[in-house]
Parts: C-alpha cells; sequence; structure tokens
C-alpha cells in the first residue's frame, strides 16, 4: 500500500530517532526532535482546513511546519516570501487556503490526523500563460512511486547528507525532503549565498549527495569558485530544472570526479522528475548530442511515454491528476497521456532536450510562462501591446529582455510594476520602448527581428 509523506517521515523517525534529520542556519535536530516539533505545531494550527498555506522559507519552522500539515493529513501549499504579496494573495484565494503557517508557535502536546495515501500531498502554482498561476495538485501516491524507486537507486540512507538547494515552492525540493526523510539520512540547508559557493558548502558540511540546476555549475565556474579535485565527499550529483550542458558536467565533474553524475528531467506535473540518464564513468564514453546538452535519457520503468510529432507525453502513477482550475487541462491531454509540451528528439538510442513547443521557458531553473510576464507588462498603465523574449546572455543562461508599445511610457516604472506583481526571476532585465511592433509578412508580431535586434545590444 502507498504510504503518505508523512508516513515515509515517521516510519524513518521511528528507526532513526537518534539520528540527525535537518541541519539548517546552526540549527540541528534529530529525527525523534523534529518529529516531536511537527506535532506541537499541528496542535497550534485553529482551522485545519483540507489546504493549509506555509510560508516557505529557510528556517527549522517552516520544515517542521510542512511535516505538520502533512502529519495532519492535509494538503500544504507553500507560498513565496519573496514573492509580490498580491501574488501569494492569488495563489491563496486559488487554492482555497483556510490557514497560512508563518513562523508559528508550538503548541503543548501534539496533533495528528487521518493519513491518505490518495489524497493530495501538495500543490504547486506554476506559471500560466493567461497571466495567472496555474495550481498543481499532487497525490501522495505519486510521490510514494517516486520515492520506492529514487531512493535505492541514489543509495539514500543513515549516514547519507543531502544537500536542499530548492525553495519549497519548487517541486524538486520534494526530493530533498522526502528522499532524505524517507531513507534515514541528514537534509542539509545552505544559505542563500551558499550556493554562489557550492564548493565551499559540500566541503564544509561533508556532503555525499547534491542536487540543483545546471546554473549553479556556470555561476561558480564563471567566478572559479569549482576547483578540480574540490569535492571528494560526494558521490552523487544531480541536476534537473533545465538543459544541462556538456560543458557544465565537465566543469562539475572535474570538482567531483568520484562522485557519479545523472541528469534528470520532469515536469511538475509529473512528479518532480520522470526520466533519467546517467553519464558513464569515462569521459570518452560520453555522448556528444547535437545541441550540447547531456541527453534526459529514458523514463522511469513505472512511467509510460510516447513522442507525438516531436513532443514527448507521458503517463502512469507518477502523472498529476489534472490541473486545480479545470479550464487549465484544454489542450494538454491526449486520454490519459499528458503533453508537456516539450521537444525530444532520439539520439543514439536516448531521448535529448530540445525546447519547448510553446513559449515556456526556464529561468534559473522556474518553469515561466513568457505570456504570464506579457499579461503583467500589458496591465501597466499606457502600454498597448507587450513582447517578452529569453535570450541567450553572455554566461549562456538565459536572459528576459521585453519591448512594449504604448503612451508615457517609462521601462524602469514599467519594471517597478511588474515587479509588484511577479516574481524577481519573472521581471524582465530591461524594456525597450517601440513606436510599433515590427510584423511579418501573415501580419504576426516579428520576434525573429525583436530577437535580432535585442541580441545586437547584448554583451
Amino acid at each position: 500500500m502507498a504510504r503518505t509523506l508523512y508516513q515515509w517521515f515517521a516510519d524513518s523517525a521511528a528507526r532513526h530517532g537518534d539520528a540527525v534529520a535537518l541541519e539548517a542556519a546552526g540549527d540541528r535536530l534529530t529525527y525523534a526532535e523534529l518529529d516531536e516539533l511537527a506535532g506541537r505545531i499541528a496542535a497550534a494550527v485553529r482551522d485545519p482546513g483540507p489546504r493549509i498555506g506555509l510560508r516557505a522559507d529557510r528556517t527549522v519552522l517552516a520544515y517542521a511546519s510542512y511535516l505538520a500539515i502533512q502529519r495532519l493529513g492535509r494538503t500544504v501549499v507553500p507560498l513565496n516570501p519573496a514573492a509580490p504579496r498580491a501574488r501569494n494573495e492569488t495563489i491563496a484565494a486559488s487554492a482555497g487556503l483556510g490557514e497560512v503557517l508563518a513562523a508559528p508557535a508550538p503548541a503543548d502536546g501534539t496533533a495528528r490526523g487521518p493519513q491518505d495515501p490518495g489524497g493530495l500531498a501538495y500543490i504547486l502554482f506554476t506559471s500560466g500563460s493567461t497571466g495567472v498561476p496555474k495550481g498543481v495538485p499532487l497525490r501522495h501516491s505519486s510521490v510514494d512511486a517516486y520515492l520506492s524507486y529514487v531512493i535505492p537507486r541514489y543509495e539514500l540512507g543513515p549516514g547519507c547528507r543531502v544537500s536542499q538547494t530548492f525553495d519549497l515552492t519548487f517541486d524538486l525540493s520534494v526530493f530533498d525532503m522526502f528522499a532524505t526523510w524517507g531513507s534515514g539520512a541528514t537534509l542539509v540547508v545552505p544559505l542563500k549565498y551558499d550556493l554562489l559557493k557550492p564548493v565551499s558548502f559540500v566541503t564544509r558540511h561533508e556532503l555525499t549527495h547534491w542536487f540543483s540546476v545546471p546554473s549553479v555549475v556556470s555561476v561558480a565556474a564563471r567566478t572559479r569558485r569549482l576547483p578540480a579535485d574540490s569535492m571528494p565527499s560526494l558521490r552523487w550529483s544531480l541536476f534537473c530544472g533545465e538543459p544541462l550542458t556538456l560543458q557544465q558536467a565537465d566543469a562539475w565533474r572535474a570538482a567531483a570526479p568520484v562522485s557519479v553524475l545523472e541528469n534528470l528531467y520532469g515536469p511538475t506535473e509529473l512528479t518532480i522528475s520522470c526520466t533519467q540518464y546517467r553519464l558513464p564513468a569515462r569521459r570518452a564514453d560520453w555522448p556528444e548530442t547535437a545541441n550540447g546538452t547531456v541527453p534526459i535519457g529514458l523514463p522511469y520503468p513505472h512511467v509510460e511515454h510516447t513522442i507525438a510529432d516531436g513532443e514527448l507525453c507521458l503517463k502512469g502513477v507518477q502523472r498529476f491528476p489534472g490541473y486545480l482550475d479545470p479550464a487549465d487541462d484544454e489542450g494538454r491531454f491526449a486520454g490519459e497521456w499528458y503533453r508537456t509540451g516539450d521537444r525530444v528528439a532520439w539520439e543514439n538510442g536516448l531521448m535529448v532536450h530540445h525546447g519547448r513547443l510553446d513559449q515556456q521557458v526556464k529561468i534559473s531553473g522556474h518553469r515561466v510562462e513568457l505570456g504570464e510576464i506579457e499579461a503583467a507588462l500589458r496591465g501597466q498603465p499606457g502600454v498597448s501591446e507587450a513582447v517578452v523574449l529569453a535570450l541567450p546572455g553572455a554566461d549562456g543562461e538565459l536572459v528576459l529582455e521585453a519591448a512594449c508599445t504604448g503612451t508615457d511610457l517609462e521601462p524602469v516604472v514599467l519594471l517597478k510594476g511588474v515587479g509588484e506583481t511577479l516574481p524577481r526571476y519573472m521581471v524582465p532585465r530591461a524594456v525597450t520602448v517601440l513606436s510599433e511592433l515590427p510584423l511579418n509578412g501573415n501580419g504576426k508580431v516579428d520576434r525573429r527581428a525583436l530577437r535580432d535586434m535585442h541580441l545586437q545590444r547584448l554583451p
């Protein structure tokens, strides 16, 4: 029978109560201590409706509160404390939250609710092309199938020390927390600046498992903070959230030569990750792909796949039940198949990711709909039209550039207005005000012409 997220944690707490479960901001809690704290927080919840919001920062109370919500048998909805208030209010209204936990004062005693493996474990909100975030609900049974597969694959267990690089509003954080806690390992939480210096963080805390977006590699390499043989403790290095280039993989392998390096892929709708490719131990055996990225490999054994007109479609136990707003389901399903919108191609028996079919891009690992940013720009006073482009920056990472038409427009004012409704990673680097947008022969906005114009200005 499938287990809930809390049951995965509780089973480890029962077997490894004295082992360290969490290290964050100088605090260390054993499994027994973390379980006791989660129980006291659960007892303090005043109105345990079916869905509870969580202020998702990197404090011990945030992690314990996540567990408290799961312990109550409720669905957790993480809210980004750095996001604009209006965005979080929209998410709270869409999810129908009864309460939001934010640094709660633990009560005396403990509380525990019924565990339903078929119920919803969490709801995450991703960027939506209509300008409204899309709610993606995931079942416990889907996460259970995922954990049952990845924990033994990555040899997780007592004594392992695992990074927690992803924000709790990011689905990959569920691996960080529950692959760790489901195995009796220790979760080690970095501060924001630690991600700029991964080698220092890994060596200082003697990490055995690393999981992050590939852009962390680029930042460290660009600042010369990724020297060879500098991370001898790492046994496993996992990357997901955006394409991993062979150049990035080379840089990381040189710094962690004894670590197994694996590239993962998976939309939020397919529960964290659902395909894998493990780079061979010998560099000479690495595949050379047409676009210079590491293959996303093959789907997990319990995930079915097909490629229809170049688009990857997936189904199986890890597939979500449908968006929170059924209107968002339109065009995303073909029977039981979920249409990912990702273009893939077979190269030497492996799947290679070749970008999106729509306007969706990955910015620092976050899934971003360019249409949502365009909608936010059109909502600013005086704006008539808006186009947002994702362009390669100087270091190869994508940057956002925008072009607008309208009256009395000031780029600084426009960016400030967008920043009041969208997360920081969705705010364009710059806005160019034009008298009119260029059109192609079909009368549509000529995005290629805009792209060429902006590329000429990029450093």
